[in-house]
């Protein structure tokens, strides 16, 4: 199979368009507590290796689906004015996820550069996640 677009092009143009948050600005507390951190990898990743304290997860494929007060899955916790802080986990579909969310209108939204790997390295905070 012959792509036009690879997923490198792709994310690369989504950070072109989406504000991007460090690490180290997100190990501020102060800026943890004004964003609503949104932990975009597959449940069996949190199973796995745990999430950043205090984010809701919020499945890649449900995103769009949740974010928007007219569908029928719309989640509550996006009706919270706060700033959006997508992550996962090597930035990439946060990059991806917060361009979509700026399509639908979502003006405050960005992604944690690096992702939950960027954030583990520089010794942020980790919250296991047990199997229910």
């Amino acid at each position: 199979m012959q792509l036009k677009t690879g997923f490198r092009q792709l994310v690369a143009e989504a950070e072109e368009r989406v504000q991007r948050v460090s690490v180290a600005e997100l190990l501020d507390a102060a800026q943890r507590q004004t964003r609503l951190l949104i932990d975009l990898r597959d449940i069996r990743e949190l199973w796995r290796e745990g999430t950043i304290p205090g984010s809701v997860h919020v499945p890649r494929g449900l995103l769009e689906f949740w974010i928007d007060p007219e569908s029928p899955y719309f989640h509550k916790v996006f009706a919270n004015p706060k700033p959006l802080l997508l992550f996962c986990n090597k930035g990439w579909r946060s990059a991806l996820a917060a361009d979509v969310c700026q399509r639908m209108g979502v003006e405050n939204v960005a992604h944690l550069e690096g992702g939950f790997e960027a954030w583990v390295a520089a010794g942020g905070a980790v919250e296991k996640k047990e199997k229910r």
